[in-house]
């Protein structure tokens, strides 16, 4: 039997599905803030893991060696979506609750849109690599590319199993969703979002070479094909999110679909993000609405006319000016053989803060 200490260090991984504020968000991303729990082996971890619906559970119990995998893919979204909001008023900071982007992600905004198309790329690609990597039983290499391609090249070495990947993150992200039925606008948001983010790992697949002959000649060329870096794919979901378009809910013959709000714009595609509703300034932080932190003590660009700039990254309420110390690698030189030595330069340079 466990003590009442061990329960009550097992609670931090307690499941919590019933939180209606974060109904219809991703809070099995929470799982990259589990770092604590160690690898994730054996069916009893499933059913302690905070942030699953039972659906999930029942997947994790089922493909329990994936989900470190699930894991890291959690921490990629949330790396890649920082990055790539870096410079906007909104920067994906992350909570230290469920769900972690708080109640930005609740909100059927184009921000809640790229939230959710990284987070299912970032499942698929992580499964992906670790299939390719043979840390799973369960997938390897696809070998369904073999033979030789219509451009003379012999399939060879180890293509990503990318229809693996695909097929994991669309039983395990899209559950919420389905399980609710497709009846609901941000249900439909959702899981057009998700696949639109799967598409964009799918639409730039890229074949990878190798020469074989007498002193590197290309007599005999072995390819495979491989998944872009997840950097390219977070350009991509970025380059949607800038141009996505918003939509309602109307009913197309006898379904459901979402059609674009203003009927002068052409419909979206299957790769292209869309939103419900628009997206709050993100000016001003609001104690209500977790996750709406403000820009507030913000680094800007004074020069930049851009959302990175001081005027409207401050939402006009202006900014302060300091000089701070900051200490580069410089007079770098190459030593034989075989390190780079560099010297440590000061230098003072501007820094612009929000008000």
């Amino acid at each position: 039997r466990m003590s009442s200490v061990a329960r009550l260090a097992t609670c931090v991984l307690c499941v919590t599905v019933n939180d209606p504020t974060a109904e219809l968000s991703a809070i099995w991303m929470y799982l990259a803030k589990l770092s604590s729990v160690g690898s994730i082996r054996d069916e009893e971890t499933c059913e302690r893991l905070r942030g699953l619906i039972q659906r999930q559970v029942q997947i994790c119990k089922r493909s329990v060696e994936v989900m470190d995998a699930v894991r890291r893919g959690a921490q990629l979204a949330i790396d890649e979506c920082q990055f790539q909001f870096r410079n906007r008023r909104w920067n994906c900071s992350t909570l230290e609750t469920m769900p972690v982007f708080g109640k930005v992600v609740t909100q059927g905004t184009r921000e809640a849109a790229f939230v959710y198309a990284i987070s299912a790329a970032s499942v698929a690609f992580a499964v992906t690599r670790a299939c390719s990597s043979g840390e799973l039983e369960k997938c390897g290499c696809d070998h369904n590319v073999h033979g030789v391609s219509p451009e003379g090249f012999q399939w060879s070495g180890c293509s990503d199993n990318i229809a693996y990947g695909v097929a994991f993150s669309q039983s395990f992200v899209d559950v919420r969703e389905r399980s609710k039925g497709q009846s609901s606008s941000r249900a439909l948001m959702n899981l057009h979002n998700n696949e639109a983010g799967r598409k964009a790992i799918l639409s730039h697949m890229r074949v990878e070479c190798k020469c074989h002959g007498v002193s590197g000649s290309c007599e005999v060329k072995t390819c495979w094909k491989a998944m872009p870096p997840f950097r390219k794919v977070g350009n991509v979901i970025k380059e949607k999110f800038d141009g996505a378009t918003e939509v309602e809910q109307r009913k197309v013959g006898t379904t459901k679909a979402l059609v674009p709000r203003n009927s002068q714009f052409k419909p979206h595609t299957d790769e292209d993000l869309v939103y419900l509703e628009p997206s709050p300034d993100f000016c001003d932080h609001d104690p209500r609405t977790p996750g709406m932190l403000g820009t507030m003590g913000r680094q800007c660009n004074r020069t930049s006319k851009a959302i990175d700039g001081c005027e409207l990254m401050c939402c006009g309420r202006g900014f302060q000016t300091q000089e701070v110390e900051v200490v580069d690698r410089c007079s770098c030189k190459f030593h034989w053989c075989c390190y780079v030595k560099c010297r440590q330069c000061r230098k003072m340079v501007e820094m612009h803060t929000c008000r």
